[in-house]
This record gives structure tokens, sequence and C-alpha cells, in this order.
């Protein structure tokens, strides 16, 4: 990639060939896009969930007839192997549209809420959800497609416009999104796309959109965090992770062994969920590092029709993985051989004999290296797992789904797995984010619709009456009653001897009450008749 003041130009990772140069958009250019959006967003806003939810499902057809030129369009703008763009791209967004297609209406349906028929006569609340309007979507280069498509696909199945920045590292992408989506019947204007560096993620922020959704890196995280913050726009963080693997003495073997390497190497150690910690029960942890060191050798690097690993994308990774590597060493881990870098690629390494005092075990390392740390306790582990600034995804592996459970929910992340690794978070119907410093915010489930939305309570009081207990004129009397009230509706002992002890308070309320309570109230005068002379 090379970036001037006016132009980036996109190069492939697996040859550095170029592929196509773009021109960068400046902050005017931004601010009309962001103006086009809202007019665009009136309109789209006021249809129906789901006609939005078919005018955007038609997407899926499109992904569909295209699989193979969008993998490879992938390939060659990330690096990744095409299996890899096509498991871990494309099938997600579809599994998406699927999941909202059948669910967005009934998620985003108005919601009533009971109300007191005491404190609230004649009156019926509901939530109903309404969209920002204006999204602003930046996503990252190591899943430009799916971390791009999905959180904008929910925002317009939400009801909202969408301006959206890909990575200044995935141009191609940005682009292909862009054609796709000319294909099914969207409003004009209502979609748009931001090209630029850093600078036009600033310049959109300032563009002021009425929710931001970023995924990406901490440093960058709390740069969007603190230009939003002069706006002030709200955010959705999905940042980095330091994802522990806990492999249990009971694990089985071969199944765990196979998901470890999995869950540390696909798309080369660049996902945010990656196994970036491994943790083995001191029983089976010479056992298990020789079984991981041999499967990671036999793991095939390269484009090839049997590729497992493709190329990294970013330039800058290899010094990350390189510091986190000499760290280790210098620290007395254990290594299945030297880092071999070959023009992008990089051979995955394990390391073992680790502890929690190197860098490979504090700060993400996005790249191919695997640490392993042997454990004692169950306690031990948990505490080790939970000894991070981060806290995005977790696998525990045991042949005790109750103990696995167990452990699991004792851990500090937002989502875990027990005796799977990775596929959890591209679970449609389950919310994804993190806590700690892996962010805020979901996207995915039904809790990631929603906060594409805001809340707006509503109350519809039909009373005739001229006149509510609560409104003025004040008196002291008046403050004996709703005194007397109170102590009715959240005092001590039964309701019965409540309302006895407070009946001539109470009564001062019937009129306002007999409307909706009708035959009830008749009912409480004659049982409490006998009450009255109090």
């Amino acid at each position: 990639m090379q970036i001037n003041m006016t132009s980036i130009q996109a190069c492939s990772p697996i040859d550095e060939r170029p592929l196509k140069t773009y021109a960068v958009q400046d902050g005017d250019h931004i601010r009309e896009q962001m103006e086009a959006a809202r007019r665009a967003g009136i309109p789209w806003a006021e249809r129906d969930v789901a006609v939005r939810g078919k005018i955007v499902g038609a997407l899926s057809r499109i992904l569909l007839d295209n699989l193979d030129r969008l993998a490879d369009a992938i390939v060659v703008t990330t690096g990744k192997v095409r299996t890899e763009a096509l498991v871990g791209e494309i099938y997600p967004v579809l599994d998406l549209l699927s999941f909202y297609q059948k669910n967005a209406a009934r998620i985003l349906a108005s919601r009533p809420v009971s109300t007191s028929p005491w404190a609230y006569p004649h009156a019926n609340a509901r939530v109903d959800r309404r969209p920002y309007w204006v999204v602003a979507v930046i996503s990252p280069w190591n899943c430009p497609f799916q971390l791009t498509l999905s959180p904008l696909i929910t925002a317009l199945i939400a009801g909202n416009a969408v301006v959206y920045k890909t990575s200044e590292l995935s141009l191609p992408i940005g682009e292909v999104i862009t054609e796709i989506l000319r294909d099914i019947d969207l409003p004009q204007g209502l979609v748009q796309w931001v090209i630029g560096g850093p600078e036009a993620g600033e310049q959109l922020i300032d563009a002021e959109p009425d929710l931001v959704f970023f995924s990406g890196g901490l440093v960058n995280g709390r740069a969007i965090m603190a230009r939003a913050a002069r706006h002030p726009v709200p955010v959705i963080l999905e940042l980095g992770g330091k994802d522990p693997m806990i492999v249990c003495d009971d694990a089985p073997i071969q199944r765990t062994v196979r998901a470890a390497v999995y869950g540390a190497f696909c798309n080369s150690g660049q996902v945010c969920v990656s196994v970036e910690r491994l943790y083995v029960h001191e029983a089976r942890y010479e056992e298990f590092v020789r079984a991981v060191v041999d499967a990671v050798s036999q793991l095939k690097i390269g484009h090839g029709p049997e590729g497992d690993l493709g190329a990294m994308t970013w330039d800058h990774q290899f010094s990350v993985v390189d510091a986190h590597y000499q760290d280790a060493l210098s620290r007395g881990a254990c290594a299945s051989g030297p880092l071999r870098r070959r023009g992008r690629y990089l051979e995955p390494v394990v390391l073992w004999d680790v502890s929690h005092d190197m860098r490979v075990m504090r700060e993400e390392t996005f790249g191919p290296l695997l640490p392993i740390m042997r454990f004692s306790t169950e306690d031990e582990v948990i505490a080790l797992a939970n000894d991070s600034e981060y806290g995005l995804n977790a696998s525990v592996w045991t042949s005790d789904l109750r103990r696995g459970e167990r452990v699991a929910r004792r851990l500090q992340v937002g989502n875990w797995a027990v005796n799977d690794v990775i596929k959890n978070i591209g679970h449609p119907g389950l919310p994804f984010g993190g806590v700690k410093k892996s962010g805020f915010g979901r996207y995915h489930g039904a809790e990631g619709l929603l906060n594409f939305t805001y809340p707006v309570a509503g109350l519809v009081n039909s009373g005739r009456l001229d006149e509510e207990p609560n409104w003025f004129p004040y008196s002291e009397r008046r403050y004996g009653q709703l005194k007397g009230f109170i102590e009715v509706v959240f005092g001590h002992g039964s309701v019965p001897m409540r309302i006895a002890r407070n009946w001539r308070a109470l009564r001062a309320f019937r009129r306002y009450a007999s409307l909706n309570l009708g035959q009830r109230w008749r009912n409480l005068e004659s049982s409490l008749s006998w009450r009255r002379e109090l």
C-alpha cells in the first residue's frame, strides 16, 4: 500500500502487486456524503421492518451467485487462503442475513409495559425502538468483508442510513461492497463509502453521525472514542483480545489439539478471537505440547490448493510478532523453531514454558504465535485467564460439560465456549462483544440489532378527567392522601391490612381510579365497608 495526500495505491499482500489507485476524499466530500445519507435515511426509517429486511435480504442471492468472485477478491486483498475467505468472511454474513430476515420484526416490535392501575389510572405504556439515523461503520483490515457488512446490514435493517469506511489496507473490499449494494433496492444515497486513511476516519466522525460502530485495535479505539466525545456521538467499540484457551486434565486430546492449532493460526493468527493464551493442566502438559508442535509442523503455508495459512495482511504485524517472540525467548521460553519469513508469509511457532511476565502473554500479538503455559488447579487457571486487560472470548476444554460451564462462567469475557473455538462468535443469534479493554456494546443477535436503535418510552392516558391526583394545587390534606397512597402501595403487611389502615386517604383517589377499576373498586368498598369509620 502506498499513501499520499490525494491517493492510495492498493497492493496485494500475497506478492505486493499493485491492484488499484483510489482517490482520497476530503472533509467537505465526507460531509456531503453524510448529508446525502441523512436525506435518504428519513423515508428508509419509515418503512416497515419486514420491508427493510426483505430488501436487504436480497443480498443473500447476490452473495451466493458470486461466491468464487467474492472469495478471490478477499484473497487478493487480505492474503487469506480461499477457504478462510469463504468460511470466515462470507458465510457469517449469509447467516446473519438469514437470522435477521426471520427475527428482526419481532426483535424491533413495540413492547408493552405493564402499569399500575393505582399509580397510572387509564394509562397504557410501551417502549418503541427507533433508528439512530446515520451510523458510521469503521471496519478493520483483518476481516474487511464480514466486519464491514455485518454491522452495515444490522444498521440498515434497524432503519439507519450508513456511511462506512473500510481500512486503507482493504479498499478493494470496500469497492466490492459498494458494487453489490447497488444491486439491491436501496434508496439513492442511503449507503455511502468513505475512502481514505486515518484522517478520513477523523473527518467522518467530525461530520457527526448519530452512532459510530468501530472494529479494530485498542489504540485506535481510544482515538475513535475521544474524537466522538467532542460532539458527542455514542460509540460501539469491538476491540482486541488476548483470548485464553483452558485445557483441563480430562480434555479429549485429539479434538483439543486440533482446535488449539486452528484457533491460534487461522488467518495466520490475525483474528480478534484467536487463541493467544493456552493454559494446559500439568497432568497433560508435556503430552499436549508435543502433540501441538507436531500438528503445527504439518500446516501448509501459501496459496496452493491445500494451503492452510496465507500471507500477513499488514507488514507492521511482523515487528509485533518478532518483538513478542524475542521477549519470550529472552525470558526462558522454548520455541518450536525460529521465526521464518518468506515475503509476507510467516511460519507458525509454538512457545512453551511461558509465564505472565512475558509480552506474548499480556499484549495482543495478532500473528502466528501460540504460547502454552501449565497450571495446577481450577482456581489458579481462572485467575490466570482473568489476569488480562482484555476480555473478548474464551474456551474451556473438558469431558465434563458441567465443569466446563462452571469454569467458563467465572471468566471475565463477553463470550465463551466449551469444547469449541472461534465458531461461537459467528453464531448470528448470540450477541458478540467484549468487556474490559476489549470494548463495549454488542452486535449480532437480538441485542446487536437493538444496539443500532434507541428506546423511546411512550405512555398514553385515556382518562377524561380534568386533573390528575399529583397536579396542583398542593395542600397538607393532599400530602396526607398521597402519603397514605404510598403506604398502600409500598408499605409493610398484607394488602388488605395496608388498605384498611389508609382507607380514608385511598378514597380520595376513587374518582381517578373508578373509570378503569370499575367493579373491582366497588367490590373493594363493599368488603371494607366496616372499616370506613377509620
